[in-house]
């Protein structure tokens, strides 16, 4: 049997890494099995599996100060999509998980989360503020098909008219338009819809469970037509990779009717250092050295700087060169919208009444 795995169809990484947290870790052995080409078939295909979060609450909060929101809901901790960069890998060893294959096959499922979100908004003590729900793992993932719990608490906001902001890589979005759309009409609703490349066999190997680029951004002319204010965020963005394709992401997203954008440079915390470079090594083994040297130039000589500020946008030439890209892309796709302020004007709790004056 060859010692290296080869890519698994439909995953975004190929090795479970150490988790930084246990003190044991099991290595694969398969020298017996060298030879046995049904067993090294059954190591192409990892299942996923859903697993019932116990969570008690369902807001997050953060202080971060490079971080565009304060208040979170994620109904689900993993994510599917599969893509190897993604910052919240690392969170799924706080499970006792690893954070390459375990994060995107080992999928936590927050059954209770609507009904934990109504007791948040009823309590007296909570303060009406726009809620992000992607916050680390994508609320639209394929999981939502089945379990519909990011509906579910779409729909306790409509009802209380709280406002929400979302960051979605997949088109299901638009099944929710009827919810967004209420809210919207109180100015309580916005959707950025993340597009990294237009090259559909690109995205199959950054996101191999995300909707493809084409869907994206029918999702963002979907939702506009509806009234519901959309945009598009190019990130991450990666030196050697996509970030030449910036300026017609942003022209194609203004075309389907994105009002504002943003972009961050991709981010290697910890695990997630290693399986992007495992991925680079696997799709483009001729670049590799090129890509991981930018990303260093940007991180002052290392693969991530965890700096507030610095981390969101790098230092350096490269990290300058793809601003200027990112803003004249901006400028000549006539994108000058700024992301937009959510109003709380129209909270109400069931029961509450209007004020005549």
């Amino acid at each position: 049997m060859p010692q290296e795995l080869p890519i698994l169809k439909g995953r975004g990484v190929n090795s479970n890494p150490k988790n930084r947290f246990e003190r044991l870790h099991v290595e694969d052995d398969f020298e017996h099995f060298d030879g046995d080409e049904e067993f090294a078939a059954s190591l192409t295909k990892v299942p996923t599996e859903y697993l019932l979060d116990s969570s008690k609450t369902i807001i997050a909060t953060n202080d971060s100060p490079d971080v565009g929101f304060t208040h979170s809901i994620n109904p689900y901790r993993g994510c599917s999509h599969g893509c190897c960069y993604c910052f919240a890998r690392i969170s799924h060893e706080y499970l006792g998980f690893s954070a390459g294959l375990d994060f995107e096959s080992k999928i936590m499922v927050k059954e209770l989360a609507p009904e934990l979100l109504r007791q948040a908004l009823l309590s007296p003590r909570y303060e009406p503020v726009a809620l992000t729900m992607s916050g680390v793992t994508d609320c639209y993932q394929p999981a939502e098909k089945k379990f519909r719990i990011t509906r579910g608490c779409l729909e306790v906001l409509a009802e209380f008219g709280n406002p929400v902001s979302i960051i979605t890589k997949n088109h299901l979005v638009t099944r929710d338009i009827d919810l967004l759309a209420r809210l919207a009409a109180k100015k309580a609703a916005v959707v950025l819809v993340s597009i990294t490349t237009l090259d559909a066999g690109l995205a199959a190997k950054m996101e191999p469970r995300t909707s493809a680029p084409r869907r994206r951004l029918d999702a963002i002319r979907e939702l506009t037509a509806a009234g519901i204010p959309a945009g598009v965020m190019t990130a991450p963005l990666i030196p050697g990779i996509n970030d030449h394709e910036v300026p017609a992401i942003l022209k194609a997203a203004a075309e389907a009717g994105a009002s504002c954008a943003g972009y961050t440079p991709i981010r290697l915390a910890l695990a997630i250092a290693g399986l992007f470079e495992d991925w680079l090594g696997h799709h483009f083994p001729d670049r590799k050295d090129k890509v991981l040297n930018r990303i260093r130039s940007m991180r002052g000589g290392k693969l991530n700087d965890p700096r507030f500020g610095s981390r969101m946008r790098g230092e350096g030439i490269w990290a300058d060169q793809l601003k200027s890209i990112f803003e004249f892309g901006k400028k000549a796709a006539g994108i000058t919208g700024k992301f937009p302020q959510l109003s709380t004007a129209s909270f109400r709790r069931p029961g509450d009444q209007l004020e005549l004056w």
